[in-house]
């Protein structure tokens, strides 16, 4: 991996990794079109550099991470579920990501219930607390996002505003859960690359790419966070479904015309 390439990740991880629109998408065609070599370093980077967008969301809400111990607990709650789930299937779950089709179908018809989201949950609640039961609801949709193009951060969004929260609300709720959940992924994956033969080593030569990747994915993550939420409020989710619709066209023409896409 060149320092260009480590960049050019790193700032499609930032942007897309807190939109509705698929992280796992976006790294595919990113990789085919930088021609990059998918071997063990690229993959652990793609992984861990989220540890720079998870860091983002702690910096923009720290006051929301200090508020009280129930906060983690109903974060704790939601995040159970994708918890167990990930630990019983996640063999089938990474079979499942191997397959750049599944993707591409996800993306597109992902994009489609986009379309019709804001319509389907327009009625919001007048109380706006999480509670658990809220949590351990959202938690369930997290784990439909284990369908590689699904999004997390659009299941999490959506399953917020179907228990009649705000969009903002769900939205920064989705990014609160993204904490816990990305942090254990991004652990899990960096535990099993040291775990190699060579993984020690392979981290050591390139510890400068990856810091600098994560610096790179904080400070995106923090402009697209910002941005995302003031485009939410005022224009909600057709556009980001309409995009959706198109690359997932993009994945499946690219896969019709015999282009050979890897998944990170």
């Amino acid at each position: 991996m060149t320092s260009f390439q480590a960049i050019v990740i790193a700032v499609v991880e930032g942007i897309t990794e807190f939109l509705p629109i698929s992280s796992t998408g976006h790294m595919i065609i990113t990789e085919s079109l930088l021609g990059m070599n998918i071997d063990d370093f690229t993959k652990a980077f793609t992984v861990n550099i989220q540890f720079g967008a998870i860091l983002s969301v702690v910096v923009l809400y720290w006051r929301r991470f200090l508020q009280s111990w129930t906060f983690y607990q109903k974060l704790f709650v939601a995040f159970l579920p994708a918890a167990v789930i990930g630990f019983l299937a996640g063999d089938f779950i990474d079979s499942l990501l191997e397959n750049v089709l599944v993707v591409a179908i996800t993306m597109f018809l992902g994009g489609i219930l986009l379309l019709f989201v804001d319509k389907w949950f327009k009625k919001e609640s007048l109380n706006q607390e999480v509670t658990y039961p809220k949590a351990l609801k959202i938690g369930f949709w997290q784990c439909i996002a284990m369908i590689p193009g699904v999004s997390r951060s659009a299941a999490t969004i959506v399953g917020g505003m179907q228990q009649k929260l705000t969009r903002t609300n769900a939205a920064e709720f989705s990014f609160f859960l993204a904490v816990p959940t990305m942090a254990a992924a991004s652990g899990y994956k960096l535990l099993k690359l040291i775990m190699e033969p060579n993984g020690v080593s392979l981290l050591k030569d390139n510890l400068t790419t990856l810091l600098i990747g994560n610096i790179i994915a904080f400070i995106v993550a923090m402009i697209a966070i910002k941005t995302f939420i003031t485009f939410l409020q005022k224009h909600g989710f057709k556009v980001f479904g309409w995009y959706r619709i198109v690359v997932g066209l993009v994945l499946i023409i690219l896969l019709l015309m015999g282009v050979d896409l890897k998944v990170v």
